[in-house]
């Protein structure tokens, strides 16, 4: 470890950094200065203790750390949420005070104004006696002011057209819906790691989206936390577990934000009529998740099992069999809501496989679609035993 000259009573001073979900930041080193020599022997005097208020909270990740843990947890929380300075923390342990720093941000979308952060330590000749604590902000407390007013004005815009007769399952397809139709994915987009890109700028990437879900659904008294990971690419992820009923799914905003790729005829297909909306990642279990997505996140996260919430089955668009009834059903229901496709899923690859080859090979699906030109525009997806054609 660095020290200064010859000091036995010192300090150096180092910086810690949000962990983002696309990228790893290196971290910052700061200017090094010392402490007034107070003597070999002699300890700087304690600072009081710091009050936190454990029973205010109910983040999932703080539920998830040992206890000595969710003590630094709070500490840092306090910290940041009064602005405070040199917090003495509990813990000398600088990863265990990365892992509490980023279970923070992970909890709370609502501290949307913190860069990182920076710690001093305080050495006895060798001998690491403390370390406090003091957030990097990325505006000043008159900006945050301002900004979280446009946030808030945002919320309220959005929270006013939930039905009022809405389930949880229903303010959660709201909510992924309302910010899929109203945001748009730009890696280029200012403040892309917090919901002021979202709420303010209409424009983000996965943990924008993510955040924003997070925000939304916990002004509703609905379960969400911030999950991070990585997808098929190995490119770093985020998006969210939520819980309904007692039961908890995966969704993730972003990839729902992405139009299907027609096949069959598609060159020639309105682009108005083009899907916005994909629901694969609307409340799944984790063995679908899985399918995309690694797990990489802060803490330990149960497995989602249930798929009594899942879009496709409260939609009543799940097959676990095949049945040409219903599917004719489907198809009459949509034209009769004027939809511009209909996606249609299984429960394995063996339901998958009969309605590819009856749709599809047998050419069956002209019996529910309306095709004066003798041309079908849809995609096959077997990846998530999923099936979509354009009406």
């Amino acid at each position: 470890m660095k020290r200064i000259g010859l000091l036995l009573t010192g300090m150096l001073v180092l910086t810690g950094c949000l962990a983002y979900a696309w990228q790893t930041t290196p971290h910052r080193q700061s200017d090094l200065y010392m402490q007034e020599d107070v003597g070999a022997m002699q300890e700087e005097a304690e600072q009081p203790e710091q009050i936190v208020k454990r029973e205010e909270e109910k983040g999932y990740a703080y539920s998830m750390l040992p206890e000595s843990e969710q003590v630094l947890y709070l500490e840092i929380r306090d910290a940041l949420v009064q602005f405070e300075e040199d917090v003495k923390l509990s813990s000398c342990d600088k990863s265990e005070i990365s892992h509490a720093f980023q279970c923070v941000l992970n909890d709370h979308p609502e501290i949307f104004y913190v860069d990182g952060y920076t710690y001093t330590e305080y050495t006895l000749g060798d001998i690491l006696k403390k370390i406090t604590f003091t957030g990097t902000y990325r505006y000043n407390q008159d900006e945050i002011r301002s900004r979280q007013m446009e946030i808030e004005s945002y919320v309220d815009q959005c929270l006013a057209g939930v039905p009022d007769n809405a389930d949880d399952y229903a303010k959660v397809k709201y909510v992924y819906e309302y910010l899929i139709h109203h945001t748009e994915y730009d890696a280029a987009a200012a403040d892309n790691q917090n919901i002021c890109s979202v709420f303010i700028e209409g424009r983000s990437v996965c943990q924008g989206y993510a955040k924003a879900t997070q925000y939304l659904l916990d002004r509703m008294g609905i379960f969400s936390t911030l999950v991070l990971g990585r997808v098929v690419n190995g490119e770093g992820h985020a998006w969210n577990l939520v819980q309904i009923d007692g039961k908890y799914y995966y969704v993730d905003t972003t990839w729902g934000d992405a139009s299907y790729q027609a096949v069959g005829g598609a060159a020639d297909y309105p682009g108005e009529r083009i899907p916005t909306i994909n629901y694969d990642y609307l409340c799944v279990p984790t063995e679908q998740m899985n399918l995309t997505h690694t797990l990489e996140n802060v803490v330990e996260l149960p497995e989602c099992v249930s798929m009594e919430d899942n879009y496709y089955v409260r939609e009543g668009l799940y097959f676990t069999e095949w049945d040409e009834e219903r599917i004719a059903r489907i198809f009459e229901e949509e034209y009769e809501k004027g939809s511009a496709y209909v996606t249609l899923k299984c429960a394995g690859y063996d339901v998958y496989r009969q309605m590819q080859e009856a749709l599809i090979e047998r050419q069956e699906i002209f019996r529910y679609l309306d095709c004066p030109d003798g041309v079908v525009s849809y995609s096959d997806d077997e990846k998530q035993y999923s099936m979509s054609f354009w009406l």
